[in-house]
């Protein structure tokens, strides 16, 4: 009988990957009824405004990961993804600049959206991404650069039949390139976390995992804790949420202690 090399049942990647997929930041109410376009006008104004803030600070915070990464192959992939998120050497696909045409097409200026203070999930989340992105803990980093680039297709998908359905209805001249854009490239992302898991020993669809049981660990809190700020994120967009304090998702509550404080 022939002998086949020896397979783990379900790889790391594999896992984790299954883990982000099944999280409450991109299974919720909020996606659920902003895909159907059921959002009022005050409520698409507030998204599009809370969502620049990502859209500006992203650049920033995948740069603070990318000058404290070790490891020359990891950094390799993060370098991708940030020379993606600047339009790829090309300075009108420059994301942050795709989404401001997205603001002006709906009628928000951008110098009042620069300014609009941040709603307190909002600032949650942005801060919360930066600790992240920028521990010392590689594991933890890598793990919330992960989580954050192996949601995004499920997020487009609910986003963009949304947005698909308001412009046709309410805002016909809507500009959804940054959008779509950024659903084209997903794909390519979501490779470049799969090669950087590989790169440190975690293996990716097709291998073990052979990173350490601690590294394991980092990984996964990581990885949950960026998801649950996210979540917030999108409750605190929440009509129904109004009024009702949510309590930190545990993830986050365990490494606000850890991370508070940490160097960049």
């Amino acid at each position: 009988m022939p002998v086949w090399p020896r397979r783990c049942a379900l790889s790391f990647y594999e896992r984790v990957r299954a883990d982000v997929l099944r999280h409450g930041a991109i299974n919720n109410t909020y996606l659920t009824r902003f895909q159907a376009g059921e959002v009022t006008d005050r409520e698409f104004h507030e998204f599009a405004v809370e969502f620049y803030s990502f859209a500006r600070f992203f650049p920033r915070i995948l740069a603070a990961q990318l000058v404290n990464t070790e490891d020359e192959a990891v950094a390799d992939e993060l370098t991708k993804v940030l020379y993606s998120e600047l339009g790829d050497g090309i300075v009108k696909h420059r994301h942050e600049l795709l989404y401001r045409n997205f603001l002006r097409s709906i009628g928000i200026d951008i110098h009042d959206a620069m300014h609009t203070p941040m709603k307190p999930s909002t600032r949650a989340y942005i801060q919360g991404m930066e600790r992240l992105y920028s521990s010392r803990h590689h594991a933890t980093a890598l793990g919330a650069s992960f989580g954050l680039e192996n949601m995004a297709i499920t997020m487009w998908d609910h986003l963009i039949p949304g947005l698909t359905r308001l412009k046709q209805v309410r805002y016909p001249r809507m500009d959804m390139t940054y959008f779509t854009f950024h659903r084209q490239l997903e794909s390519a992302h979501e490779k470049a976390m799969e090669h950087a898991v590989e790169a440190v020993g975690g293996a990716g669809a097709n291998g073990c995992a052979t990173m350490s049981a601690q590294e394991h660990r980092d990984f996964c809190l990581g990885m949950n804790a960026v998801l649950d700020y996210l979540e917030g994120f999108w409750m605190g967009l929440e009509r129904k949420a109004s009024g009702i304090r949510r309590s930190r998702p545990q993830p986050a509550r365990q490494l606000a202690s850890e991370l508070r404080g940490q160097s960049h």
